[in-house]
């Protein structure tokens, strides 16, 4: 992959980790869901093809066997000596993997969130993901970038369980607190088969996503990683047989999701004195390789181009406002392969165009940003802080996980449910920012400021164009999934969705063109994603 980004490092202060946008007093409930979801293991992958035949997991050894019953030993011999730290790792995973990744996710797309900075001559040095160390370091993990690393991510997870699922509800083995009485039950109890283990399952996958995503942080990822594996076997939800089954699976979805060549790859999983070893036939390069995102950045003949057209059409083109200029964020990246909408799907999508920059109309809704910017109240202002989503947070797609995570957890669903609802409202993240961005670079239209330089901004000004808004896009489209799943709380949703994109107003960057039509381009693009899963053919989980 040759796009490149930069990196700022936010220190971390403890485990499991604080960040400014990350709240870690969010409340999320222990791991005991009403229903463990039997049949997910027919549902629909979405980039596997066959859990079976892609990933032929061996039947595990009998509970009454000798090599089992060494298991046990090791689980029991463990549990007489935790320490106060190994009983914190138990409970910091008690949650359930699923929304403990997604925090992590979070805290990674904010550490890394930052534009690199400009060298003395005034040019910019783009990060390069084949050298992720060097100065600026890769990834600059700015709104499109955070979008697709979420999708990546919850969808490999996704994928993986209903795997797992697959094997467990084949295999029925057992937890290991349910065979013997002597091994303690230290976190939630449930009926679930323990193998594949899911927590070694979502290990695996996850770090493998992970470090493909934000590679230079590749040590903290792999001891959280180890972490949730190690609570799975202290806890007494797991022997190393299930572990290592669960981590060679989840590490082969990983691999299936992002190889960069074909043939047969031979996956290892190993936990204590277990080895499972997965063989895996990739017949074509993984999508993560294939997406399009390596020519997101373009080249300056492009970013010319895009200036020139514009003015063909009679139109002011955007420029940067950042001193030195910088060249624009990501134009190609509405070509990125979307989840739920074609190629043509996304053009035939894209809004009509936004009003003419010599027109009256557009005379009329620049007025409306400078009294904004001169006149916001006390309450405006705090629209606009909120929803800043800015460098150095997880962005919008993240504050949308953020919102969505206490309603999983609080729906007491099963860990593969879990995984499904964020897979969904990620996918429909991804799309919006495919949607949006083709939509900016088609229209390259100016700044509010940028015509009119008298307007001082409330919140930071994004370095591309301005039709339509991200957040109004981003937020339409997270509505509407969130809606599907949670329709009790659908108007909540469509009243932050609304709250967020008029931030943009408010804030000075926005014309109200580009929030409301972007709003409706946000939803009509959410609802492919509903139909996704509405769709028996598709997903299968309803």
């Amino acid at each position: 992959m040759k796009l490149k980004y930069t990196i700022v490092l936010v220190a971390l202060v403890t485990l499991p980790f604080s960040c400014k946008d990350i709240n870690s007093g969010e409340k999320l409930n222990p791991l005991q869901p009403a229903n463990q979801d039997e049949t997910a293991g027919g549902w629909k992958p979405i980039i596997l093809t066959n859990y079976a035949t892609q990933l032929p997991l061996p039947a595990p050894a009998a509970t009454n066997s000798a090599s089992y019953v060494a298991e046990m030993d090791v689980i029991k011999k463990a549990q007489s000596k935790l320490t106060d730290a190994q009983r914190n790792t138990i409970n910091y995973w008690s949650v359930g993997g699923v929304l403990r990744w997604n925090q992590v996710v979070r805290k990674l797309v904010a550490q890394y969130n930052l534009p690199p900075a400009p060298r003395g001559d005034g040019s910019y040095i783009f990060p390069d993901a084949e050298n992720p160390f060097a100065d600026p370091q890769f990834p600059f993990a700015n709104p499109p970038y955070a979008a697709r690393a979420y999708s990546y991510v919850s969808v490999a997870q996704y994928d993986a369980l209903k795997a797992a699922w697959y094997y467990k509800y084949l295999y029925n083995r057992p937890a290991p607190y349910t065979v013997d009485s002597g091994v303690k039950a230290l976190g939630p109890t449930s009926d679930l088969p323990a193998y594949p283990s899911e927590d070694a399952v979502l290990s695996g996958v996850t770090a493998e996503m992970l470090k493909v995503l934000f590679p230079t942080a590749v040590e903290e990822i792999t001891l959280l990683a180890a972490d949730q594996r190690n609570a799975a076997l202290w806890s007494g939800k797991a022997t190393d047989s299930d572990i290592s089954a669960g981590l060679a699976l989840g590490k082969a979805v990983a691999t299936i999701f992002t190889a960069n060549s074909t043939g047969v790859f031979t996956i290892p999983g190993a936990s204590g004195a277990s080895t499972t070893t997965l063989s895996v036939n990739i017949a074509t390069r993984g999508r993560f390789r294939t997406d399009g995102i390596g020519a997101a950045i373009g080249n300056a003949t492009q970013w010319q181009a895009l200036a020139d057209g514009a003015v063909a059409k009679g139109e002011i083109p955007w420029i940067s406002q950042d001193l030195p200029v910088r060249p624009p964020m990501l134009p190609n990246f509405g070509k990125v392969v979307a989840w739920n909408m074609s190629a043509g799907q996304i053009v035939s999508e894209r809004p009509g165009p936004p009003p003419s920059t010599s027109s009256e109309e557009m005379k009329t809704q620049l007025q409306e940003v400078k009294k904004y910017s001169e006149n916001a109240t006390r309450e405006e202002l705090a629209i606009v802080y909120k929803w800043a989503d800015g460098a150095g947070t997880y962005a919008p797609p993240g504050h949308w996980n953020d919102i969505a995570a206490e309603y999983i957890s609080n729906a007491r669903w099963s860990e593969v449910r879990m995984a499904r609802a964020f897979a969904l409202l990620n996918m429909a993240l991804h799309d919006a920012a495919v949607g949006c961005w083709e939509t900016k670079y088609f229209y390259f239209n100016p700044r509010p400021s940028q015509l009119d330089p008298s307007i001082k901004v409330k919140t930071g000004l994004p370095n591309f164009p301005a039709y339509t808004s991200g957040h109004s896009t981003f937020s339409a489209s997270a509505a509407a999934v969130l809606s599907y799943l949670f329709p009790n709380d659908a108007q909540f949703f469509n009243d932050q969705a609304k709250e967020a994109s008029l931030s943009r107003l408010y804030g000075a960057i926005h014309y109200r063109a580009d929030i409301e039509v972007g709003l409706a381009h946000g939803s009509r693009i959410g609802s492919y994603t509903v139909n996704f899963a509405k769709d028996p053919q598709k997903d299968g989980g309803d």
